[in-house]
């Protein structure tokens, strides 16, 4: 029987893109099912005492090096031309967050999360302006008023912030992390591990 894989996922993070375009393949391969579970960044770097990179390892003499280097290579293991660091990254994602879930509401969540991906990562976009996220929602053919309204409804906000939770409560502490049923795997660098646990978990 083919197992979900469950992602949780943040607009904020380029590896959170990385390891969604190097998927493909694997969900071919094993025959699982994607299930995009979103969460806050900021909101599990809080509950969890978490930094981003740049801050835990800032003063680690080669390790930001080495970490660009490995992006690179993984980029062109992958074949992911179309990324560009965002020149505005750090990017406060929550309304871009809060517009997935209300998204996904209206029936438009792969639309809007594809829009996210480009927008963030391919084109460079200040998506914490509001007036640049809701040009990007409109030019994807999406409702960008009915979006952002509903973004701001008591409910949506919720949602994120107990999806948040959750994750903090299930032993996540950034993003890209995976579930394979209750088996956790972080970063874009386990994939090969949990392609190997979806056809462990199949058989």
């Amino acid at each position: 029987m083919a197992r979900t894989l469950e992602f949780l996922f943040d607009f904020a993070s380029p590896n959170g893109y990385f390891a969604y375009r190097a998927l493909p393949p694997i969900l071919t391969r094993t025959g699982a099912k994607l299930e995009i579970t979103p969460v806050l960044l900021g909101g599990l770097f809080k509950a969890t005492g978490n930094q981003a990179p740049m801050l835990a390892f800032g003063n680690v003499k080669g390790k930001l090096a080495y970490d660009r280097l490995e992006i690179k290579r993984f980029i062109a293991k992958h074949g992911l031309t179309k990324f560009r660091m965002n020149p505005h990254f750090p990017v406060n994602s929550l309304m871009a967050m809060r517009g997935l879930v209300a998204a996904r509401a209206l029936g438009k969540g792969d639309e809007f999360l594809e829009m996210g991906l480009q927008g963030m990562w391919e084109e460079g976009r200040k998506f914490d302006d509001p007036e640049v996220l809701a040009r990007r929602i409109e030019a994807a053919g999406l409702d960008a008023k009915r979006i952002l309204e509903d973004a701001q409804k008591p409910e949506i906000k919720q949602s994120l912030a107990d999806s948040t939770g959750r994750a903090a409560e299930r032993g996540a502490f950034g993003v890209p992390t995976f579930f394979v049923g209750e088996e956790m795997f972080f970063g874009k660098e386990r994939l090969g591990q949990i392609e190997e646990e979806l056809l462990r978990a199949s058989s």
